[in-house]
């Protein structure tokens, strides 16, 4: 049997790496968990759930952070279990690595610490996939030195994604030649779509423009380059407890879906 890097490295569509920013409750996580694998179940799309455990990124010392560590994680390993779904979750500290790796199949490099070379180096020194996102104010060609850490490690599964580089102070665009050279090293590439959209630290929250995320998703996946999607998603994201302006409403991921879906088979 294939291993899930082989899955989503030889799939001929797109796989989708989705759930809400962080671990919220229960009903929360069962409800979109529940959803986005019936869907992809219908389409034939490989389908990785993803939270946080901990945000250790906020724009304000009064944002919620997550259920922590032990919780965060127990929470994501019974949701692992109860639907049947490879599990990510970010990391962002060494001392983080080994209890993430027990419970989740692809360990993630969030964009802030895509230079944090020992951290690269235990996430990818786990055994597990690792999932490294592209710093705001990183060049696409500076990947190559982030998958080289990695590499180095004795771990050659894994996955860049791009989320947006930083236009001005409260502002990203992403620009679709990044994918075509990040792609040239060698592993295969991921677009995250909603954070792309965001505007980030607005006052003590930030801002984002769901409303492009399908368009978006679909000129990514036309430019050939791309083999992932990455989404937040939320049943009601204006009630989320972590980057509500930015999530796309759970009702909305079908339609999604299915765009990307006609992008695919009209390259094929």
């Amino acid at each position: 049997m294939d291993s899930l890097y082989e899955i989503l490295k030889q799939n001929p569509g797109f796989f989708l790496i989705a759930g809400p920013c962080v671990v919220e409750e229960r009903r929360i996580m069962e409800a979109v968990a529940g959803t986005l694998k019936e869907l992809c179940c219908e389409r034939s799309i490989p389908l990785i759930f993803k939270a946080s455990y901990k945000k250790a990124n906020r724009s304000s010392l009064d944002s919620y952070t997550g259920l922590g560590l032990e919780m965060g994680l127990e929470t994501l390993k019974n949701i692992g279990k109860q639907f049947g779904l490879p599990l990510l979750t970010d990391v962002h500290e060494c001392c983080e690595v080994a209890a993430a790796a027990e419970v989740c199949d692809i360990l993630q490099i969030p964009a802030f610490l895509s230079r944090q070379t020992d951290l690269i180096m235990a996430a990818a020194q786990s055994g597990r996939i690792v999932n490294i996102k592209k710093g705001q104010f990183m060049a696409p060609e500076d990947m190559q030195s982030a998958a080289i850490k990695a590499s180095s490690a004795g771990n050659n599964q894994l996955l860049l994604t791009e989320r947006g580089s930083c236009f001005g102070y409260h502002n990203l665009v992403v620009d679709f030649r990044s994918f075509a050279v990040m792609e040239s090293f060698g592993w295969p590439i991921v677009y995250d779509v909603t954070h792309s959209l965001q505007k980030p630290s607005q006052g003590k929250t930030s801002g984002g423009e769901p409303q492009y995320a399908s368009m978006m998703a679909k000129a990514a996946l036309a430019t050939g380059k791309v083999k992932g999607l990455f989404l937040e998603t939320h049943p009601a994201p204006s009630k989320a407890k972590s980057d509500a302006a930015s999530m796309l409403p759970l009702d909305q991921m079908e339609a999604l879906l299915d765009g990307c879906l006609q992008v695919i088979q009209r390259s094929i």
